[in-house]
Parts: structure tokens; C-alpha cells; sequence
């Protein structure tokens, strides 16, 4: 298999994975609101929620675990397809779009993840929220209001947890499905371009070059 033939494989790969990026979102999203019908988003009784959902609701347990999965699966795969479209060399003004919202996708993948830690109000995530919470306050300048922010202003408490339910759930969900919009229209639209070029003939000279046999040479 040639370069041509291996960038066409690995450009085929990145748009599976763009349609497997945006079916986690949309099912992720979609967990999440059933599971806010009955998630409370305060100081202790966001734990009881969570076990109530788990325990009682039908198929709360299903739906529960499926927001999990999904949260965490979006985050490699997403990594994986940044890596594959470095590996295909995809460093065409072309391939601009998708770049900037995979990379940003990303972000918001891993943002969501990072948000969701104290929504449990279990034992693990608030003690990994507090340590966080003192490494944001180290960054200068602006270290101190990112604080207040994800805080409300005091101690770990009702108000964070509602502070960060509305950045998780409004903010960086709808970002993030946005953006894996955006980058399935673009690789799409990269892969529609691709297969005109082909059977037009008018490929880019870099291709070219790489379809010529290695014995032509000499």
C-alpha cells in the first residue's frame, strides 16, 4: 500500500470516527437530560439523587452508567482521531475547520469530564475538586476569580454544585455538540472534495507525486 493509498485509509478512518465522536455526544446529552429530571443539583442531596436514579427510577441505572460511558469514551476517541489526522498529514488550509473544532471538541470533551467530578458529591470527587481547586488559585492573575467563580465566592457547597451543573450541563454540552457538528459537516465536506478530485483527475501535486511508481524514477 502506498502513501496515497494509506492517507486515503486514514482520511476515511478520521470521518468513521467523526460520526463516532457525534453519536456519543448526542447520546451522552441525551442521558444527561433524562438523567436531570430527577438529578438535584445541591450539597448532599445530589448523592442521594444519583442513588435514587440508580436504585429506583426504571432503567435509571442504564441510563446513569450510559452517561458515564459515553463521557469518557468521547475523550479517547476524540484524542485517537487528533492522532490519526496528524499521522495522515492533513495540514491543508483545507483541513483548518476540522482541526480547530476537533481540537476545541476535545477540550470540551475533557471540560465535561472535569465538571462532572463534585456533581456526585461523593467522597472522591469532592477531595479531587479541593486539590484542583488550589491549583487553579495558584494561576496568577486570574487564579483567584476562576476560583470564585466554580465556588460562588466561599467554601465548597451548594452553590458550587450549581455553579458547575449549569457549566456542565449549558455551557460546555451545548459548545460541545456544536462543535462535533461542525466537524462532521467538515470532514464530510473534505470527503465529498477528495472523491471529486479523484474522479476528476485534479488531484493536489503532493498526491501526484506520491501516486507515481517508486521504478519511474531514473
Amino acid at each position: 500500500m502506498d502513501n496515497t493509498q494509506s492517507d486515503v485509509v486514514l482520511r476515511r478512518i478520521t470521518t468513521i470516527l467523526s460520526v463516532v465522536i457525534i453519536t456519543l455526544t448526542l447520546v451522552g446529552a441525551t442521558t444527561g437530560i433524562l438523567l436531570s429530571f430527577y438529578y438535584e443539583p445541591a450539597a448532599g442531596r445530589a448523592y442521594q439523587s444519583l442513588k435514587i436514579i440508580d436504585t429506583e427510577v426504571p432503567y435509571g441505572w442504564l441510563f446513569h452508567k450510559a452517561h458515564q460511558i459515553t463521557g469518557n469514551a468521547v475523550v479517547v476517541i476524540a484524542l485517537i482521531q487528533v492522532v490519526i489526522m496528524f499521522v495522515s498529514r492533513q495540514f491543508r488550509k483545507s483541513w483548518l475547520t476540522a482541526w480547530i473544532s476537533g481540537i476545541f471538541f476535545t477540550l470540551s470533551a475533557i471540560g465535561l469530564g472535569w465538571t462532572a467530578m463534585i456533581l456526585s458529591w461523593d467522597q472522591e470527587g469532592f477531595w479531587r475538586f479541593n486539590i484542583e481547586l488550589g491549583t487553579i488559585e495558584a494561576i496568577p492573575l486570574v487564579g483567584s476569580i476562576l476560583r470564585d467563580i466554580l465556588t460562588g465566592g466561599g467554601a465548597i457547597s451548594t452553590v458550587t454544585v450549581q455553579h458547575l451543573y449549569t457549566i456542565h450541563s449549558y455551557l460546555i454540552s451545548v459548545t460541545a455538540i456544536v462543535l462535533s457538528v461542525v466537524h462532521l459537516l467538515s470532514v464530510l465536506w473534505l470527503e465529498l472534495q477528495l472523491k471529486k478530485m479523484y474522479s476528476e483527475g485534479t488531484l493536489p501535486q503532493t498526491d501526484k507525486v506520491q501516486q507515481q511508481p517508486a521504478n519511474a524514477q531514473g
